[in-house]
């Protein structure tokens, strides 16, 4: 609208000053209430009954259009027929402009376009008569005819390509739509999938575990003891595969999220590094560490996130190298409280190609098929270990120097912190009465097997229903308890236990669970549920759980073990 009313007016005022026509701004007075009319219109029918706007809809793609270019291309008329040199050029500059407005303005919408270019289709036609009269000697008159009907079919054309290509542009973004929502439903398809399967492989997993831990432990001779460890092994590397995918699924998802909590950054470090030493050894490696002792000790971040980001860069390491060493440089900056720490990992091995470079972090990427064959792996744990670090507030780069193996250079954003005072030892849990509530046989068992060699007497329940008769007639001491099985849930058990009259209401109750997500923590927490442990069960973990619970009856929810 204001673009119509700065054209009108700037149209009369130059008509004005320079052919003097003076009735011309009758014409833009016209022209401009026009457009209050149908602003008012607008504002008006705004609270009106849909049968009132509907009404309206039609008026302003019919008549009013019809209206307002009657007025406004009225005006060519008497340029044409003006004596005044140049008025006839500006008449068709008049009728061309508004004709190619219309055209735009109003898009793949017919109706308003045959109705707001209809008066000057009829203006252009009647053109040459008002020529001819005003200039009847003249032969250009009849060129005129020419001229309006190539006007007219070059507008014609230029609306049907318009509406042709508005046309395309709706059916390409309703199909990019439709794939829009098909990829978001594949997407929602897929982490459904992995986490039944996730949830449906820890259970094997747990008990391939227990069991090989167990046997490692009993049998006597050292080549049972051999066979027994190469099952746990087996069990660590799928439930290292199984962990990756778990976590490239909150990537995707945008579920991943890193902690805060103090910890010994130095010792988590050493630690992480210790571990690694054997394999370094068996292969014949040197593995140094440098810059450790410049680094702060108690700083807050997420301690598990940076070990599983230095455990994969310290496996990738060993992984590719064969002889030489392996060089972990640690450096931090401290600006206030700030704490940026950068650790570097180069090895001595092959390095990585500059054309492999720009595909190191793409999901499932490996680098050859004979690296896949070989070495294994998922292809996914540098692309998890960026964006932990990103998530860290550092980032994650490689580099591969000619010659010079590869070298892998992890920052993240850390804040300082205070040592915390001395804890209290462990209390321990000897003899401790655990009632564990699972509806998979193999979870029960496995359960039982780690918690013996703890000095635990536990007792199995295969449903939650069994679970509540026994907490009503029996005292334990703690409950594990499964928060996924049919029927009754673990949550829901939960409640019902603590609005109970029971002996056992206030007990500690310990959700065993797939679910690495803190909303669900969350809601474990909702549920009356006082701590969690991860399936495939960790014995460090679901000691540490059952100590807490042990001594103080009532754990955090979020606690988080770094054993």
């Amino acid at each position: 609208m204001v673009l119509r009313l700065v054209a009108a007016f700037s149209i009369a005022l130059i008509l004005d000053v320079f052919i003097h026509l003076r009735w011309v701004w009758v014409w833009a007075a016209t022209y401009a209430a026009l457009q209050f009319v149908e602003l008012g219109g607008a504002l008006w029918v705004r609270h009106r009954s849909d049968q009132v706007q509907a009404v309206w809809r039609r008026l302003t793609v019919t008549a009013l259009p019809l209206l307002t270019s009657t007025v406004f291309g009225y005006l060519s008329l008497p340029l044409f027929g003006s004596e005044a040199r140049f008025a006839p050029t500006l008449g068709a500059m008049l009728l061309a402009g508004a004709l190619l407005n219309v055209v735009v303005i109003n898009g793949s919408r017919r109706t308003a376009i045959i109705s707001a270019a209809t008066p000057y289709v009829l203006y252009l036609l009647i053109v040459p008569f008002v020529a001819r009269a005003a200039n009847p000697g003249s032969p250009l008159a009849n060129a005129l005819w020419f001229g309006a009907l190539l006007l007219i079919a070059t507008v014609t054309i230029a609306a049907h390509t318009l509406h042709t290509a508005l046309r395309a542009a709706a059916k390409a973004k309703d199909e990019a739509e439709r794939r829009r929502h098909e990829a978001e439903e594949a997407v929602a398809a897929k982490s459904a999938f992995v986490a039944m399967i996730s949830h449906e492989l820890r259970t094997p997993i747990s008990a391939i575990m227990a069991g090989a831990d167990r046997l490692r432990s009993d049998v006597p001779d050292a080549k049972s003891k051999v066979q027994a460890q190469l099952i746990a092994d087996a069990g660590g590397m799928m439930r290292g595969l199984l962990n990756d995918l778990l976590d490239f699924s909150r990537l995707e998802a945008g579920r991943m999220s890193v902690e805060g909590a103090p910890f010994n950054l130095r010792q988590t470090i050493a630690d992480t590094v210790r571990l690694w030493r054997p394999e370094a050894m068996r292969k014949g490696l040197r593995l140094r560490v440098k810059g450790a002792s410049a680094l702060p000790r108690w700083v807050v971040g997420d301690a598990m996130r940076l070990r599983q980001v230095l455990n994969n860069l310290l496996s990738n390491a060993l992984k590719f190298t064969t002889r030489g060493e392996i060089t972990v440089v640690l450096r931090s900056d401290i600006e206030q409280s700030t704490v940026r720490l950068s650790i570097d990992v180069a090895d001595t091995g092959p390095g990585i190609p500059e054309a492999a470079l720009s595909r190191l972090f793409t999901p499932f990427e490996q680098l050859s098929d004979a690296i896949a064959r070989h070495h294994g792996g998922s292809g996914l744990g540098l692309v998890i270990s960026r964006e932990l670090a990103r998530l860290m507030g550092g980032d994650l780069l490689a580099s591969s120097p000619s010659g010079q193996g590869a070298r892998f250079t992890f920052s993240a954003k850390l804040e300082t912190a205070e040592a915390p005072a001395n804890a209290p030892a462990t209390p321990p849990i000897v003899d401790l009465r655990v009632l564990v509530v699972d509806d998979h046989l193999v979870n029960r068992r496995a359960l039982e097997l780690v918690l013996q060699p703890f000095g635990v007497r536990a007792t199995l329940a295969e449903s939650a229903d069994q679970a509540l008769e026994l907490l009503q007639t029996e005292a334990f001491d703690v409950v594990l308890m499964d928060v996924y099985m049919p029927g009754m849930d673990g949550r829901a058990a939960t409640q019902v236990l603590r609005a109970s009259s029971g002996p056992n209401r206030d007990i500690p109750v310990i959700a065993v669970t797939a679910s690495a997500a803190p909303k669900d923590w969350d809601s474990f927490a909702a549920a009356g549920m006082n701590d969690h442990v991860s399936k495939p069960i960790d014995p460090f973990e679901l000691y540490a759980a059952l100590a807490r619970a042990s001594s103080t009856g009532k754990p955090d929810v979020h606690a988080r073990t770094t054993a």
